[in-house]
């Protein structure tokens, strides 16, 4: 497949492309608020600067874009078809990192979620994965076992 675009205008519109306050982002931060939850933004101390932090509960929730993750399965996560070594190595360091940053996360004692943007088209889907990973709303703890 051949780029619509001049090598210039590819630089510019990937240049772009942002990193935090994403559309599928701010999806997930409004239906977290709606539902209750209460969260800090990007923190730098934390591993990867999750996109939401309940410290209280110590879980984190990344939302990540398919194309730039790499979405197992997902028709958003395709390769350009120019300079594809250059692609192929960018998304395997990107996947690396998201994966090494899970992992000091866990390490650290904190429990990871991440939302894909194809995702956040189904609101209530996300709202129930939220709600499952992250209890009740509010500054309720969860029942403890009988």
């Amino acid at each position: 497949m051949v780029d619509r675009l001049t090598p210039e205008a590819r630089s510019r519109l990937m240049a772009a492309v942002k990193g935090k306050n994403t559309t599928p982002e701010l999806k997930v931060r409004k239906l977290a608020h709606s539902l209750g939850f209460r969260f800090r933004l990007h923190r730098r101390d934390l591993p990867g600067m999750p996109d939401l932090v309940f410290p209280t509960r110590r879980k984190v929730v990344f939302v990540h874009g398919c194309f730039w993750h790499r979405h197992p399965g997902c028709r958003k996560a395709s390769t350009p078809g120019t300079h594809s070594d250059f692609w192929e190595a960018k998304f395997s360091r990107n996947v690396e990192r998201d994966a090494r940053n899970e992992r000091l996360l866990r390490d650290a004692g904190w429990d990871v979620l991440v939302i894909w943007e194809c995702e956040t088209r189904d609101g209530a889907a996300v709202a129930e994965r939220l709600t499952a990973f992250l209890g009740p709303p509010g500054g309720a703890k969860p029942a403890a076992p009988n």
